[in-house]
């Protein structure tokens, strides 16, 4: 299966990527922007928020348009037919879900089809990564790594209770910050103001006395401390004016031109009430929280990693307190050749999701910065690698890193690859989906 096209509603707003068959770049994204797009890319094959349409072509070519409106359920077209297939496609539930139809759910299809320069790595020094949470004492090593799961439930139901995704609790974060920051500046600009109005009153009440008992110099310098502070007062009040206004103009314009932007503005809209965005936030906080501490633990070893082979984690844990040998055991990574390494590890993870959709349908593999760090030869060997591998399945890769975005750049002028800047540009244009006849407003 690939994606052909996304499509996301916000309100008046509308954007949308367009993919190639084989592999996409989307280029100068940041974390925040990847993790949007790729809760957008799973969420459109789930039964999650509406709003988010998507364009798909099946392993036999047969194309299909996922339509989810607001207020409405959702549906699937076969584009070619213009007919609804949506049972096809729905759960017991009778939603539309090609995630549950393939026994899986939006978390656990983020884990699989979603691959990092960590799980990168974590795949190719297996054993090397088992040693080292082996050596870290059990008992603080599995409480870390409860608190996550713990604090990552948490976050999931606040989520789901403020009808958002986990992944907006750092973008409701940054609204939140963005709009303290602006009210402490007010706040600061109307004392000012209100100082220098009284000052500038007192001023000129004391102007009048100052030139009959002090002399004439004396008020007219209490009149010039009154005009300069009244002066001062209306420039504050129209900065403030001018800030608000600003800060208006600039969430507008970011919306506009960058899909951060675009995020920021739909997540905003999606959490009115003041208590969900409260909750969201600390669950996003205490997560973050977790996180830090597992990490002073594991350093960038994925927690849900270590859960996947915790039996090998605790049976090496063993080993280390009964031997005093055990680097030159069975266990001891052999690391003379990195790139075999990196590269079998990708292999493993592509062939993983190649048989992973519905009815053994293949899925596209989504590259979250997966090769920031490594040497540039051997990172050049590895987009050599997915260049080819691209032939069987499709591939997104979304990236802030120059050296992948200069080779994008060269392949696509061989039409092997499209390369998307910022995340591609929003339209507020109406969507025709092709063929379905179904419009997106």
């Amino acid at each position: 299966m690939r994606f052909e096209r996304l499509v996301i509603e916000a309100d008046e707003n509308t954007f949308s990527l367009d993919f190639h068959p084989r592999l996409t770049v989307i280029c100068g994204v940041g974390r925040l922007e990847r993790e949007g797009v790729i809760s957008e890319l799973v969420g459109s094959l789930s039964s999650s928020r509406p709003g988010v349409h998507a364009e798909i072509v099946a392993d036999n070519g047969n194309r299909f348009a996922i339509f989810r409106p607001f207020g409405a359920r959702a549906r699937v077209v076969d584009v070619d037919t213009a007919a609804d297939v949506s049972a096809r496609f729905a759960d017991h539930d009778g939603h539309v879900d090609l995630l549950a139809v393939a026994d899986l759910d939006p978390r656990s299809a983020k884990r699989v089809l979603r691959m990092t320069a960590a799980d990168l790595t974590a795949t190719s020094h297996h054993d090397e990564h088992v040693r080292r949470l082996a050596r870290a004492d059990p008992d603080e090593l599995w409480e870390a790594a409860a608190r996550v799961t713990h604090a990552r439930a948490e976050l999931d139901q606040a989520a789901k209770d403020a009808g958002s995704e986990p992944e907006d609790a750092a973008v409701v974060a940054q609204i939140e910050e963005q709009h303290q920051r602006f009210e402490g500046a007010q706040a600061r600009a109307e004392k000012l103001r209100r100082a220098s109005f009284i000052g500038g009153a007192l001023a000129a009440l004391a102007a009048v006395p100052s030139a009959t008992l002090v002399s004439q110099m004396a008020g007219m310098a209490c009149v010039l401390l009154a005009v300069t502070v009244t002066v001062i007062s209306f420039i504050q009040n129209r900065r403030v004016q001018q800030a608000r206004k600003a800060e208006r103009e600039a969430l507008a314009a970011a919306g506009a031109e960058s899909y951060l932007g675009f995020h920021l503005q739909r997540v905003n809209g999606l959490l009115q009430s003041g208590q969900a965005r409260e909750r969201l936030v600390e669950a996003g906080t205490e997560h973050e929280s977790a996180i830090a501490g597992w990490r002073q633990l594991a350093g960038d070893i994925d927690p849900e990693w270590a859960d996947e082979h915790r039996a090998d984690i605790d049976a090496m844990s063993t080993q280390l307190r009964v031997a005093t040998h055990v680097e030159s055991g069975p266990h001891a990574l052999r690391d003379d050749d990195p790139l075999a390494a990196l590269a079998h590890a990708l292999r493993q993870h592509l062939a993983r999701v190649r048989s992973l959709g519905p009815a053994g349908e293949s899925l596209p593999l989504i590259l979250d910065d997966a090769l920031v760090g490594l040497d540039p030869p051997v990172k050049a060997s590895l987009l050599e690698l997915l260049g080819t591998a691209s032939d069987n399945q499709q591939i997104v890769f979304l990236t802030d890193d120059p050296e992948v975005v200069a080779w994008a750049q060269l392949e696509q002028l061989t039409g092997a690859v499209a390369v998307l800047n910022h995340g591609g540009e929003p339209e507020n244009t109406t969507v025709d989906m092709t063929g379905a006849g179904i419009n997106v407003a």
